[in-house]
């Protein structure tokens, strides 16, 4: 279509007295089905990598909660027995400070058995 063309067809087809023969439309822009499908699969591209780095972020921070109950249970393993070891500490220094293990005299071997 050459530009002669072009004009004649925008043409009105009532042309009044002083006005313009000629009237310019703009046409409208929209993209094709090759750009449409392009810009979706960088998107759907763009949403799948945003998913990717927080599963990972999910999965890192899951490591160091496990470490940290792992962690958690030896503490509390280690606070038991030192709970138990002061209990047995400090009932030796009870047993041997109380009145009762003061008035006890030290047993002798009075014989031995062949």
């Amino acid at each position: 279509m050459t530009y002669s063309n072009s004009i004649a067809v925008n043409r009105r087809p009532h042309v009044r007295r002083n006005q313009n023969s000629v009237a310019y439309t703009a046409a409208a822009k929209s993209l094709g089905p090759v750009s449409n499908s392009i810009i979706l699969l960088a998107l759907l591209c763009l949403i799948g990598l945003l998913y990717l780095t927080q599963v990972t972020k999910t999965n890192s921070y899951g490591y160091t909660i496990n470490s940290l109950q792992e962690q958690q249970s030896v503490l509390r393993d280690q606070k038991t027995d030192l709970e138990i070891s002061a209990a047995r500490w400090q009932s030796l220094d009870r047993v041997s400070n109380s009145s009762v293990a003061k008035t006890m005299v030290p047993a002798t071997p009075i014989g031995t058995l062949q």
